[in-house]
């Protein structure tokens, strides 16, 4: 191995790696240019099998900004062909200077068919993207799911979105459960997530719903949405008045997904109460299978002391009268799954849905191993695909390592009644180790007192084999 003597290199070659490890490090800039970036992929109607949104940002001088598409070609002479389709424009003021946002709604499209699409302006241009529309009828997919990713986004939070996307290309849409960011409103922080994701969220749908980080203190003590949500990206308008783009649902291939705004609804008790009469309307109708409803707040914690009663008490019992099947959450920063039924009482039949908190983030906290989980983690980055086919509903977690770390199905019977498939057993021991910072901090009282509760969680776990 060749030794450096040179102690000024040296002293530079170490400078680089503190400041590369230094929680002060200098955020890079994303300043936007007449070129689209932040382009992303969503919905605004319900009807994934002929319709398509995209989004996208420039600087301001691009006022009449447009989409082209087409039916995906081998040939590149489609080109010549795509169809034109204007966009609207809205201005934002970011930092003290003006930013176009810009969307374009694809729409007549044919069901089942992969098309070609690029988005921009006179000499400004998008590279051509792909997108693929959903099939009419209710045939096999599937799709991502995130839980926070809030900090170190482009450093860390980056291995797991292209990590998912490398695992499983060919999912259908990609569900962010809130705190996609920790500073709602700063610019470089949305910079880093769409870096993140990259070309992906130009090629892959995006359903996102907020947390409690995309809220901010207006200067009247006003709890705001942050400036970039709507304008960011392009979500359905049908929930609840004052919610449009954070309560909503949308249907692809047999499945409904709900996406519910808890942050909104734990600020203000009537906005609570409302969000769960729109839900309730919303169930009663539902014309698929299977539901599958996203929110920040869990509503069982994976941590001591941050249950959400409120939000339990109103939402768990429409879940359950309402045949919800499963509930993807974040906010808790560790990975616990679970339902709600007593311990020594088989869980083969669940009487509700699967509770889910995830983490894509390296943000960690200690995990509480309560009673309702029945897989857990801590200190690990992971990411979820789910896939439905029928009356099965397969899921999967792996950590950003590539590992198989939570596997269970759901199969349905004609009555509508769930049975659980529990392999996750089988795998590896939990990842159940405190995370470094808390080891550093902790008294030797509270390591003794979370080594007792994994004791208990360890007996819970063995009495149920």
């Amino acid at each position: 191995m060749k030794v450096i003597q040179n102690s000024g290199v040296f002293g530079l070659l170490l400078g680089s790696f503190l400041a590369l490890t230094s929680a002060a490090q200098t955020h890079k800039p994303y300043t936007p240019s007449p070129y689209p970036d932040r382009v992303i992929l969503g919905w605004q109607e319900n009807n994934a099998a002929t319709s398509q949104s995209v989004n996208w940002r420039t600087d301001s001088t691009i006022v009449a900004a447009i989409g082209a598409i087409h039916e995906a070609d081998a040939s590149p002479d489609f080109v010549k062909k795509a169809t034109i389709v204007p966009a609207t424009t809205e201005t934002v003021v970011v930092d003290g200077k003006r930013v176009l946002y810009h969307t374009v709604h694809f729409t007549n499209l044919k069901p089942n068919t992969k098309y070609s699409y690029r988005v921009g302006s006179g000499e400004y241009w998008s590279e051509w993207f792909h997108f693929k529309t959903a099939n009419d009828q209710a045939v096999p997919f599937s799709f991502l799911y995130f839980g926070d990713a809030q900090n170190d986004i482009r450093s860390l939070w980056s291995r797991t979105i292209r990590g998912a996307y490398s695992a499983m290309p060919s999912v259908s849409l990609m569900i962010h459960a809130g705190d996609l960011i920790t500073t709602s409103n700063a610019d470089w922080q949305w910079g880093e997530w769409f870096e993140a994701g990259g070309w992906i969220n130009g090629m892959v749908p995006t359903l996102a719903s907020p947390g409690n980080h995309e809220y901010f203190r207006d200067p009247a003590g006003k709890s705001s949405l942050s400036i970039h949500w709507r304008p960011s990206f392009v979500l359905p308008e049908n929930g609840p008045s004052g919610l449009k783009e954070t309560a909503y649902y949308f249907d692809y291939q047999g499945v409904r997904f709900v996406s519910l705004n808890s942050q909104a609804a734990l600020l203000d008790a009537n906005v609570l109460e409302e969000q769960a009469k729109w839900l309730v309307s919303v169930l009663e109708k539902k014309p698929n299978r299977w539901t599958i409803v996203t929110h920040h707040h869990p509503i069982y914690s994976t941590a001591n002391g941050r249950n959400n009663d409120e939000w339990r008490l109103k939402m768990e019992p429409i879940y359950k009268k309402h045949n919800v099947d499963l509930v993807l959450q974040g906010h808790d920063h560790t990975y616990g799954r679970g339902l709600n039924m007593p311990l020594g009482q088989s869980r083969k039949y669940p009487d509700g849905p699967i509770y889910v908190v995830s983490v894509s983030g390296p943000k960690m906290y200690t995990i509480g191993l309560q009673d309702w989980m029945d897989r857990a983690g801590s200190n690990t980055q992971l990411y979820q695909i789910i896939s439905v086919d029928g009356n099965k509903l397969s899921y999967k977690a792996y950590t950003v390592a590539g590992e198989l770390y939570d596997v269970f199905d759901l199969t349905k019977n004609a009555g509508g009644r769930n049975k659980l498939i529990d392999t996750a057993p089988k795998l590896a021991p939990e990842r159940l180790a405190l995370p470094e910072t808390y080891l550093n901090r902790f008294t030797p009282e509270q390591i003794k007192e979370y080594e007792n509760r994994f004791k208990e969680y360890k007996a819970r776990k063995d009495k149920k084999k």
